[in-house]
């Protein structure tokens, strides 16, 4: 069981890495490029490079989600408050990479047919607010190995005020992500600082409510 749960964690590792690694590509780098490319490079990267690109982002979410389950209820782990909320991010983050993004990013470019503009919107609300929730879901999934440093080491208790409180604040922003606008989150600046401010106030929360 010891090897059957390193090679889970060694799994769920790599395919993180891909996920997350090609949403911090979408928001960082090549939204900017589609900007300010010309006409031509701007054709040639959506029939060709966006959607290579869109294949190992949604299976990298696959696979982590896959081997996040089955680590959260099969491998003996560290489980505390801080899994269960780290686990919910990164469910409502999977959910929007395959109901929200991809749908949707299929249309803006132009594989499906469709509102264009519409959908590219909704695609880049909901993948906003991913990058918005990937640092505090990375959080929680190291803190959880480090006992009561970070507060949230309790037994799964779904009353207590600090689950309660952090449930209602996750679940309010991912409806802003479906039905919201970006606000702070428009800038490539102002979505970071929004996820490590997120991050702190999880913290707080965990610590002292």
């Amino acid at each position: 069981m010891d090897l059957l749960g390193f090679l889970f964690r060694w799994s769920h590792v790599l395919f993180g890495i891909t996920w997350i690694g090609m949403l911090y590509y979408f928001n960082f780098v090549q939204g900017g490029y589609f900007k300010q490319a010309s006409a031509e490079g701007l054709a040639d990267a959506k029939a060709k490079l966006a959607p290579s690109a869109l294949w190992w982002f949604r299976w990298g979410a696959m696979g982590t989600f896959l081997t996040g389950i089955i680590m959260l209820f099969t491998v003996p782990s560290a489980v505390s408050n801080y899994i269960w909320i780290g686990s919910l991010f990164g469910t409502f983050m999977f959910l929007n990479v395959w109901l929200v993004i991809w749908p949707n990013q299929k249309i803006a470019l132009g594989m499906v047919e469709g509102d264009g503009p519409a959908a590219g919107a909704k695609a880049l609300l909901a993948s906003r607010h991913n990058v918005l929730f990937s640092a505090p879901m990375t959080f929680c999934m190291l803190a959880s190995g480090h006992g009561g440093t970070w507060g949230g080491w309790a037994p799964l208790d779904w009353s207590a005020t600090s689950m309660i409180v952090m449930l209602a604040i996750v679940v309010a922003l991912q409806a802003n992500a479906l039905f919201g606008k970006q606000g702070p989150l428009t800038t490539v600046k102002g979505v970071i600082h929004c996820s490590l401010a997120l991050t702190a106030v999880m913290v707080l929360v965990f610590k002292f409510l």
